[in-house]
């Protein structure tokens, strides 16, 4: 198991990457996050030789002939992979960055993917798009893009909304969209977004990436906490952990169901989680759902 506070400290993203999709398919067949498919083009007599599991049994049956069908490999899927970049992703609570864990996220879906023989692509994100890098295929690409992963640092405001949006329109055809965020922007504008995307035929995957203190606020004495992004501060009781609790709760709630009403893919995944096992256990209940 990849311990992501081992793997932040290495400095190579693509070896980083590499490890991490080699541990995560360890054992699987093949990758179950496909890129190319298949439509069905003609038949054509059997030749000996030809894989019997594409010959046609019910027109065996009705003309006493062997034909097999032949298929055509339709268009790479691009994915572009969105990493929010706002400062909200630089906190910690005394494990792993939350940036840091997105981008290890991010580089090992784009060497996945790339692998394959797709095109994957980066955008970056706060209140603006702060780098954009285009949906492309081959080896060379992805070594920029790892590249320009490993130097993103968080800062600024979040506003995902028109980020996405350019991510979207700048696709050349249907495509898939993987978010990594905290996704702390539930603005109605962002969700707008989503669902365009889902509505013109793009898929869209959403991993919300938070820290195990977000979700458990393990503060037992009075604290001050101070917002990332605003820089507003509140001095917190000993009691309000239940409360923050109920709130914390009722939040990831409304993006879970949000996900499910538009049919999005939603993984949330905790800073503390080894990668190649959280990796694993989303593509594996991924091709699941596919069969």
């Amino acid at each position: 198991m990849l311990d992501p506070k081992l793997l932040t400290a290495i400095g190579d993203l693509e070896l980083i990457a590499r490890v991490t999709v080699e541990g995560t398919l360890s054992g699987l067949h093949k990758s179950p996050f496909h890129g190319y498919s298949a439509e069905f083009s003609q038949y054509r007599h059997y030749r000996q030789g030809d894989d019997v599991k594409y010959v046609d049994w019910k027109l065996f049956a009705r003309t006493d002939r062997l034909y097999t069908k032949q298929y055509r490999e339709t268009t790479n899927v691009a994915t572009q992979v969105l990493v929010d970049g706002s400062a909200s992703m630089a906190f910690a609570g005394g494990g792993v960055e939350k940036l840091r864990y997105a981008r290890l996220v991010a580089a090992a879906f784009a060497y996945l993917i790339a692998g394959q023989g797709d095109a994957v692509g980066l955008t970056v994100y706060d209140d603006r798009v702060r780098h954009y890098f285009p949906s492309r295929t081959g080896q060379p690409h992805l070594r920029g893009l790892l590249t320009l992963l490993a130097k993103t640092n968080a800062g600024g405001g979040t506003s995902a909304a028109s980020s996405f949006r350019r991510a979207v329109d700048l696709l050349p055809r249907r495509g898939v969209l993987v978010v990594i965020s905290d996704l702390y922007d539930e603005s109605d504008a962002f969700e707008a977004e989503l669902r365009r995307a889902v509505h013109i035929g793009h898929e869209v995957v959403i991993f919300q990436v938070l820290t195990r203190d977000e979700l458990d606020f393990p503060y037992g004495t009075d604290v001050e906490l101070e917002d990332l992004e605003s820089k507003a501060t509140r001095l917190t009781g000993a009691g309000a952990r239940a409360a923050y609790r109920r709130e914390f709760a009722d939040f990831l709630e409304r993006w879970h169901a949000r996900c499910a009403r538009y049919r999005i893919d939603y993984t949330r995944l905790i800073t503390d989680q080894p990668l190649d096992g959280a990796l694993r256990a989303y593509l594996m209940r991924r091709a699941g759902s596919a069969r």
